[in-house]
């Protein structure tokens, strides 16, 4: 059957009327009544029958009457992308590509959030390492979070915060000594984070030009890594600014602006766009978004 007959069959079922019915679908009393009588061909059944100056539904129209109802709204559920979304009943799983530094900051909110709305839901962080592959495209990964670098050209994305980054030592270390100078700033030896094994970047292009040149003693894959050397070293490091100052203190680390010029990090989220309309994967990524900006 069309459901436009359909539409037609639940406003007189519900309204008892041709003339109200007309009103609710849009339409003038005459073009409602040829399809009613449609309807009573279709079904077999007149449906609506006059008592007096209106209309009452026969038997056969009072158990239609939920069963098209209900029928249209299954429909509607269906075709409106969202429609009937509830996080309360939603079980899947979501998975996130994102860096160390974002996971430990960024995964307790998080938790804490879906967990009030949707404790049916289970969420994985995987590591940085697929970073400029197919993950996304291939469906592997939901979401990208953290500094996005080179992306399929259909991604899509969003930006979420700027973080400022800022010198990372133990509380006792000397460069706390006296005011932090470039010089003294590239005199200290570094530790780098990569997971490539990159020794060099903005820092060191920055140095540069002012004729200067540090040492990157150490190279490890992760902030965390990077962070626990340093407190157990005199070997200086970077990291997000504001970030995770309740950890910093508790492994006794202290925070110092660096005394160059150096472009903020851009924090962002980027996902594929079959997952653009998706009422869960939507639900989802609104709340990736406020727990990074939570910070």
């Amino acid at each position: 059957m069309d459901l436009n007959l359909l539409r037609a069959l639940d406003a007189l079922l519900q309204e008892n009327s041709v003339t109200r019915a007309a009103e609710r679908l849009g339409t003038s009393p005459a073009a409602v009544s040829r399809t009613l009588a449609r309807l009573r061909r279709a079904v077999g059944d007149p449906l609506l029958v006059r008592a007096g100056q209106g209309l009452v539904p026969t038997p056969r129209a009072l158990e239609l009457r939920e069963e098209v109802a209900e029928l249209l709204r299954g429909c509607d559920n269906l075709l409106r992308p969202g429609a009937g979304f509830d996080p309360a009943h939603l079980e899947r799983t979501f998975t996130v590509q994102a860096g160390d530094a974002v996971l430990v900051r960024v995964a307790g909110p998080l938790t804490e959030r879906i967990r009030a709305e949707a404790p049916g839901v289970d969420v994985v962080f995987l590591p940085e390492a697929m970073e400029g592959g197919p993950a996304l495209r291939q469906g592997v990964v939901d979401v990208e979070v953290g500094v996005l670098g080179q992306l399929d050209p259909e991604v899509r994305t969003r930006p979420l915060v700027t973080v400022t980054v800022v010198g990372v030592a133990r509380s006792g270390h000397p460069l706390f000594e006296g005011r932090i100078t470039a010089r003294r700033f590239a005199a200290a030896d570094h530790i780098g984070v990569s997971r490539r094994g990159r020794r060099h970047g903005p820092i060191d292009t920055a140095l540069a030009d002012r004729g200067l040149r540090r040492r990157v003693a150490v190279v490890v894959p992760s902030h965390t890594g990077a962070m626990l050397l340093a407190r157990d070293s005199d070997l200086v490091t970077l990291g997000p600014s504001d970030w995770l100052p309740r950890t910093f203190e508790a492994l006794g680390l202290r925070t110092f602006p660096i005394p160059l010029e150096l472009p903020p990090l851009e924090l962002g989220m980027a996902w594929h766009p079959r997952n653009s309309a998706d009422p869960g994967q939507r639900w989802f990524r609104t709340h990736l978004a406020a727990a990074v900006r939570q910070v």
